[in-house]
């Protein structure tokens, strides 16, 4: 997988709508860290384009009780990797995302402004794919090649940089086996 320095957006991902839910960075060239998040849309369900269009604020309220609770709000990561591997990015790296809310990372409030945001589609109590593993080792050495403020300890889950407020990727996110690959 290869960024595209020229606009930051990796070459074979799909592309749905971009999201608004985006603006710049105080310093495009301070992108020091990478965040790891779960998402899934009903909760416990995969699929079905709920997470595109939460990303894209086209989210219906009435098509499920939870979405009551959050259409309302503006987020979107730039990555979102689902269950069979697929990529889909929704804002290009430059661009800060609206992902980690309240967040601080080594003592670095707002970590949107210095962060990208990768989603896996999945639950904390649920096992992530080998395909999702697999694409995570790809993109972020993708990153890793082209960022040179990122490294392998630049990498964090949500609930790293918002402990008591976030818990994802949660237990069933295996570090060890990222890492593993990242060595490969």
């Amino acid at each position: 997988m290869i960024v595209n320095i020229s606009n930051g957006w990796l070459e074979d991902a799909e592309r749905i709508i971009p999201s608004p839910n985006c603006n710049e960075r105080p310093d495009d060239a301070d992108i020091s860290l990478i965040v790891v998040h779960c998402i899934s849309l009903p909760p416990g369900e995969f699929g079905g384009g709920w997470i595109d269009r939460l990303f894209t604020n086209t989210l219906p309220q009435d098509t499920h009780p939870y979405f009551e609770g959050i259409h309302h709000l503006r987020v979107a990561a730039h990555v979102l990797i689902h269950r069979n591997g697929t990529v889909t990015q929704y804002v290009p790296f430059h661009l800060r995302a609206f992902h980690a809310g309240v967040s601080n990372f080594c003592g670095r409030e707002a970590c949107n402004d210095f962060s990208i945001g990768i989603e896996l589609e999945g639950t904390e109590a649920v096992e992530y794919t080998d395909a999702q593993y697999q694409r995570l080792a790809n993109v972020i050495l993708a990153l890793l090649a082209h960022y040179p403020r990122l490294s392998r300890e630049t990498i964090a889950g949500h609930s790293d940089i918002a402990p008591g407020r976030k818990t994802d990727p949660g237990p069933s996110f295996h570090w060890e086996r990222l890492f593993k690959l990242l060595d490969q």
